[in-house]
């Protein structure tokens, strides 16, 4: 497949970039951005909640009522589960949520993301992205002139760029990356990406296999 690449104003530089089939234009695999995303989300848990059971609970562990006789359930104390007032019956602990995920079946997931923005019209690539000073003002100008600014656009840089990232850092729906940053949550949860040529590169290598 075969982009035209724009300069900083969104104007036709007159140049295209081909992206390789083998990382934008396989066959999207859904089960494993399934399980690329749910990872990566169970990964985001601090897994900090937690209740008190009965033997955490303060209060009297004298009996209520009489053993028989009393026309119901034998009564416990007063911190048992099913009173008002007692511990939490079978409620949270501190866990850990993260689990395991094969690292083919990353790339495969991140692979079947690129490949659907791809196939749909939502990748845009730029000569170069740089500022030379950090300015929101800029950024602003430079989203609105690629017709990105409503789009929730997602920039991915292919490496760290300061004066980029706090140009954008305070602009809602606006998300600056590295290559190395890049994920199947973020991609997806993009509208549309933004990639300069030498990032396009940098995704073909990391992603090759």
């Amino acid at each position: 497949m075969e982009l035209k690449v724009v300069n900083i104003k969104g104007e036709d530089t007159g140049k295209v970039v081909s992206l390789s089939d083998a990382v934008f234009g396989i066959e999207p695999n859904d089960h494993a951005i399934y399980l690329d995303v749910k990872q990566y989300l169970a990964n985001q848990r601090q897994g900090t909640h937690s209740s008190k059971g009965r033997s955490q609970m303060s209060g009297s562990t004298r009996k209520l009522g009489k053993q028989k006789g009393g026309g119901g359930a034998r009564p416990g104390d007063i911190k048992s589960g099913v009173r008002v007032g007692g511990g939490r019956m079978f409620g949270p602990h501190p866990r850990d949520y993260h689990f395991k995920l094969n690292k083919k079946v990353k790339q495969l997931a991140r692979k079947s993301a690129l490949s659907y923005k791809a196939a749909n019209g939502l990748i845009t690539v730029v000569d170069t992205i740089d500022f030379a000073t950090p300015k929101t003002k800029e950024f602003v100008m430079f989203v609105n002139n690629l017709h990105v600014a409503d789009k929730k656009p997602l920039i991915v840089l292919p490496i760290a760029n300061k004066n980029v990232y706090l140009s954008a850092r305070n602009l809602t729906g606006v998300n600056v990356l590295t290559v190395s940053e890049l994920n199947t949550y973020v991609v997806l949860n993009a509208k549309t990406l933004v990639l300069s040529v030498e990032t396009v590169s940098a995704i073909e290598q990391n992603f090759k296999a």
